[in-house]
């Protein structure tokens, strides 16, 4: 099992690890720890490198397979061995930038939660910009304006951003802990993970996020549209340099 540091410090850029297993078809590295986010939520998994005997090698993607995460090398280099000691390190501008969006999507959730009481029917980001689906059914130009200037209130809040690993059964005493419309959580799970915005939003969260709404800086909503008949999708953008 790969210990997941990310889930307890998202702001960790760098860590040591032993190589637990190789799969030489895929080209997947299992270290005993990571750092790297494998994705999953809407969240793209993280990239970085991995620095063996003094050869760095490009890790394009990660992934969650049962409870190890891969990481897979780009390029036809040599494989380390098991056993062997690696140094891990994020593409940090981009997790980062992915920390934002992630928690501007949760303050743009609980928003629209404590507002109108609409819950999420999917969700999706990159760096900078994500959009996030609601079960409403209209959506007009005043109303995502309304949204766009309360998200940007409780940006200016300044509200801290925590985050708990709870037994499942204390987890889910917790009411409207699922914001999405399906249930995501895989069933016979143990504990969860969840991730509150002091007197915003509290929710079932596997991803990084920004340790205050701070952070975030100004969320713009770039556009709206139907995706259905009680189905409406919102994109947001970051400002960044």
């Amino acid at each position: 099992m790969t210990k997941l540091l990310y889930q307890t410090d998202s702001y960790q850029k760098s860590f040591r690890a032993v190589v637990q297993w190789v799969d030489r078809e895929n080209r997947g590295i299992v270290l005993d720890q990571t750092a790297f986010y494998p994705g999953g939520g809407g969240q793209p998994s993280d990239q970085g490198w991995l620095t063996i005997d003094n050869q760095s090698f490009f890790i394009a993607r990660a992934k969650k397979i049962g409870p190890e995460v891969y990481h897979f090398i780009e390029g036809d280099f040599p494989l380390p061995e098991i056993g062997a000691s690696v140094d891990g390190k994020i593409d940090w501008q981009r997790r980062y930038a992915l920390m934002r969006t992630h928690t501007a999507l949760h303050i743009l959730c609980g928003v629209v939660f404590r507002d109108y009481g609409a819950l999420v029917t999917g969700g999706d980001m990159d760096p900078w910009m994500g959009r996030m689906d609601f079960e409403f059914e209209t959506m007009q130009k005043e109303l995502v304006q309304s949204i766009e200037a309360a998200v940007n209130r409780e940006v200016a809040q300044n509200r801290p951003v925590k985050v708990a690993i709870l037994p499942r059964h204390e987890a889910f005493q917790i009411p409207d802990l699922i914001r999405t419309k399906i249930n995501l959580l895989p069933e016979g799970i143990q504990e969860v993970r969840v991730v509150e915005i002091v007197g915003l939003d509290l929710q079932a969260d596997g991803g990084t996020h920004v340790r205050n709404t701070s952070e975030v800086g100004r969320v713009r909503v770039t556009d709206y549209k139907s995706k259905g008949r009680i189905n409406k999708r919102i994109y947001i953008e970051l400002d960044h340099d």
